[in-house]
């Protein structure tokens, strides 16, 4: 079982690297500024990247969606 864990904790840290590192190419894009550019200045500022990141790929989706 030990083993187990040890392999879900490497993956879990893999996955960790590989989502810091989407998320920096996504917050330095010019689309990610420009939507953030668009929140209110309270929202943009305050909220959590990691959140602002989630939702400009959710809004993102969603409109290519359509």
């Amino acid at each position: 079982m030990a083993a187990t864990r040890s392999v879900n904790s490497m993956q879990l840290s893999e996955h960790a690297r590989i989502w810091f590192s989407l998320k920096s190419a996504i917050a330095s894009s010019s689309g990610f500024k420009s939507w953030k550019g668009e929140l209110p200045a309270a929202e943009a500022e305050t909220a959590p990247l990691d959140q602002l990141v989630r939702r400009y790929l959710r809004e993102t989706l969603e409109t290519l969606a359509y």
